[in-house]
């Protein structure tokens, strides 16, 4: 007596590869969708380390008595000269961009107002909808920073 072979027909493994088909398109939305999530985060990061600097050469200003400084004074982090107004970096590369390490080689400036903000996008497509921007101190408001996720 032969013992029969058992295996899949064609139509059963048809079948299978259709239904892991359609498993794959309705999930594809939801994987095409993290590349935003990524960039946001980029930005988020980008947004803390802003802060941190920030903060960290307030201090170093109101340790040398210029946190009240009402125009650019040069305060040195690091071995780096900052551009700094109230005691806050200034909103451009001699202040914020000196601040952070690598802002201005990683990132891409998006927007700039003179003596007022700057914005940092992705390098090759900076854009203002998808940046994080940095207002500089004035007397009457620390520097603050925020994140625009809209365009990402």
């Amino acid at each position: 007596m032969m013992k029969r072979q058992s295996g899949f027909t064609l139509i059963e493994l048809v079948v299978v590869i259709v239904i892991l088909g359609i498993l794959a398109v309705t999930a594809a939305p939801r994987f095409l969708s993290l590349q935003g999530d990524a960039r946001g985060a980029s930005l988020q990061g980008l947004k803390g380390a802003i802060d941190g600097a920030a903060g960290i050469v307030y201090g170093k200003a109101a340790v040398e008595g210029l946190e009240t400084a009402s125009t650019a004074t040069d305060v040195s982090a690091g071995g780096t000269t900052i551009s700094t107004i109230y005691g806050y970096p200034t909103a451009n590369a001699a202040g914020i961009g000196a601040a952070v390490t690598g802002l201005d080689t990683d990132w891409a400036v998006a927007a700039s107002v003179a003596d007022t903000s700057i914005s940092y996008g992705f390098v090759g497509n900076p854009s203002a909808t998808c940046s994080v921007t940095y207002t500089q101190a004035t007397s009457s408001a620390p520097a603050s920073s925020s994140v625009d996720e809209s365009g990402c």
